[in-house]
């Protein structure tokens, strides 16, 4: 394992993303930096965070024998990971919001970003990016429902320390995927799923309408199935729908 620390950077994800096209990286090569400018998150959303409160790194890691159908696992299985650290921090009403949001309660404490490299049909590297809300108190007006884990549970946390709490755990669950134990990974997801079985509006990316329906589950491609009122369970990519915003 490598860790380059950046006093700044745009996005570690693109850092990465770049050294990775221009040099052989060492497996498990994490950048981290204490400001980062222009996170990066999903569905083309920024990541805003305050400098030097917050945990802002990415991981590159090579991985063997996954195919291209099992990408969908490795987004549940780094969901999982962060998921399990803030657990054992005692972080309450933890849930993993599709696809791969952590929240406390309705609050947003991490957000996760996963780019994956193929050849032919098989998955050759990823880097993985994650923003967690660590030590900073307030956050802008425009960014609805987030939170720290200094809010949640008032004290203040050693960053370094929960990133290599982190690391570990991812290290772990990848583990499991190469050992192609795909089957608990997903059933694990599924049980701390954000709003699954609750009645909830919906808004249809492509068409801009709202719409009422209820989470039932992930399919095994990381597809949202959701009930809707006419009794049929309809299945949405990541970039067709969202929660609505209240």
């Amino acid at each position: 394992m490598k860790i380059i620390k950046l006093d700044a950077i745009d996005s570690t994800n693109s850092f990465l993303k770049e050294m990775a096209q221009n040099s052989m990286l060492c497996n498990y090569t994490i950048a981290v930096t204490k400001n980062q400018t222009s996170g990066r998150g999903q569905m083309n959303n920024t990541w805003v965070s305050e400098p030097n409160k917050n945990l802002t790194f990415s991981l590159f890691t090579r991985l063997q024998n996954l195919q291209v159908p099992h990408q969908p696992y490795l987004n549940f299985a780094i969901s999982l990971a962060i998921f399990n650290v803030l657990k054992l921090m005692s972080v309450p009403n933890l849930k993993i919001k599709w696809p791969n949001d952590i929240m406390s309660g309705n609050q947003k404490i991490c957000g996760i970003l996963v780019e994956t490299t193929f050849t032919n049909q098989r998955i050759k590297n990823t880097i993985i990016g994650i923003g967690l809300n660590v030590n900073q108190e307030g956050f802008p007006s425009h960014i609805i429902n987030a939170s720290s884990l200094k809010n949640i549970l008032h004290q203040e946390f050693d960053v370094e320390k929960i990133m290599l709490e982190l690391i570990n755990e991812i290290q772990s669950k990848i583990g499991e995927l190469e050992h192609h134990n795909f089957e608990l990974i997903y059933e694990m997801y599924l049980t701390h799923l954000y709003q699954k079985d609750i009645p909830a509006a919906f808004r249809n990316e492509k068409t801009g309408l709202f719409f009422m329906g209820i989470i039932k589950s992930v399919s095994h491609n990381g597809n949202l199935r959701i009930l809707l009122e006419d009794d049929s369970v309809v299945e949405f990519g990541i970039k067709e729908v969202s929660l609505a915003k209240v």
